[in-house]
């Protein structure tokens, strides 16, 4: 009968990790902190770039608001909680045809732009703020003017395209658009903060894989805890191009004495 031998493979050689070689924390905590001028630099730098990159090269955008609400009384009457009901479902639909293609292509031709339909409705956002029959309609362009024009326009629009479709009241203009003073993006701040985020972990991922890869025993503790042996001495590195130069003036200097 044939017998079999089993073979004992240390866990080193199947692929697992020594004792000795597991990644000691302590020691990466004391690699980044020896190199914290570098990780700082790094951070500067990268929020440095982030900001020329806002600057200079990111069209800046600028939001014009209106608002409409969404009227649903009952035959000139006061409104109740049916018509309040009524209105809040039919926000949904007021939102979906506020972006639909006759609407946005009348405001197109009023205005004479020059674009088509999916590009103003990649410009137009309508949102229905809480539990209110508000709509919010906002408008983003790289032209402030436009982008009033545009939010006032639609609105208009859609007081008299919505009654006409949906068959029930008029909605009231709230609150009319406005030329914004200011970008609505891009944000600096935040920019800035994921450059200088940017640069710290690169500049930590670099340290960290230079780290890893160096295989060479530098110092007598590495030699201990990757071989398992103690060294007895250890011989001090040197410039030999140095030594030489203080060899060679220590030897004229012993010719001139003895002569």
């Amino acid at each position: 009968m044939e017998q079999k031998h089993m073979v004992h493979i240390p866990p080193t050689q199947m692929g697992g990790m020594d004792e000795n070689e597991k990644i000691d924390l302590v020691e990466i905590f004391y690699l980044l902190w020896g190199h914290a001028v570098y990780i700082i630099l790094c951070a500067v730098l990268g929020g440095i770039v982030a900001f020329g990159y806002t600057r200079f090269l990111v069209t800046p955008l600028y939001q014009a608001e209106a608002k409409l609400y969404m009227v649903s009384a009952s035959a000139g009457s006061m409104i109740d909680i049916s018509d309040l009901q009524l209105g809040s479902q039919l926000t949904s639909d007021y939102k979906q045809l506020m972006v639909s293609r006759p609407l946005l292509e009348d405001v197109i031709e009023e205005l004479d732009l020059e674009m088509g339909y999916q590009t103003l409705k990649s410009m137009v956002s309508i949102q229905n703020p809480g539990d209110t029959r508000i709509l919010q309609v906002s408008v983003v362009s790289d032209d402030p003017n436009l982008s009033c024009e545009i939010a006032n326009e639609l609105v208009d629009q859609a007081v008299v395209y919505l009654p006409r479709i949906m068959e029930c009241d008029e909605p009231n203009v709230v609150e009319r658009a406005v030329v914004p003073g200011s970008a609505f993006s891009p944000n600096y701040t935040r920019n800035m903060m994921l450059g200088v985020l940017a640069g710290m972990v690169l500049c930590c991922a670099v340290l960290l894989v230079r780290f890893l890869l160096n295989d060479a025993y530098v110092t007598a503790e590495d030699v201990a805890r990757h071989l398992g042996t103690q060294p007895l001495a250890s011989i001090p590195e040197t410039d030999m191009e140095e030594y030489q130069k203080q060899m060679k003036f220590a030897r004229v200097r012993t010719k001139e004495v003895t002569a």
